[in-house]
């Protein structure tokens, strides 16, 4: 009989562990894009390192305002995070096609971003 109110106990006090975790991804996130369209590259390898994530894991489930974190960098102007980005990201990933059907190189040149040094460490990444 007593198990029970164990059990209770136990699944309550892990739902409030849990909890926070969100609120954490969250967070991180903004402050991942926010880091991004400020060209603050230092302060987005830290963050990173801090809460122990690789860029190429969580790419391609963050959107910032709608945007990737590359498509996010070219609109800011962001080239040192840019070229950042490009470099740690897989070369597969880079030639995928985003939520439109467009690879960033597509985009980029689309918008005018043919001579971008992002687009130049895009191309040295994929090897065309």
């Amino acid at each position: 009989m007593r198990v029970l109110p164990v059990a209770i106990a136990a699944l309550i006090a892990v739902s409030f562990v849990s909890a926070p975790a969100v609120a954490d991804t969250d967070q991180l996130v903004a402050n991942i894009c926010d880091y991004v369209k400020s060209n603050d590259k230092n302060r987005l390898r830290k963050k990173m390192k801090e809460n122990r994530v690789k860029l190429r894991n969580i790419y391609s489930g963050i959107s910032c305002d709608g945007s990737s974190l590359l498509r996010t960098a070219y609109k800011s102007n962001a080239n040192d995070v840019g070229e950042f980005i490009a470099k740690r990201m897989p070369s597969s990933d880079l030639s995928a096609p985003e939520a439109d059907g467009k690879t960033i190189l597509d985009w980029a040149s689309a918008n005018g971003h043919d001579a971008s040094v992002i687009t130049v460490a895009i191309k040295d990444r994929i090897g065309g």
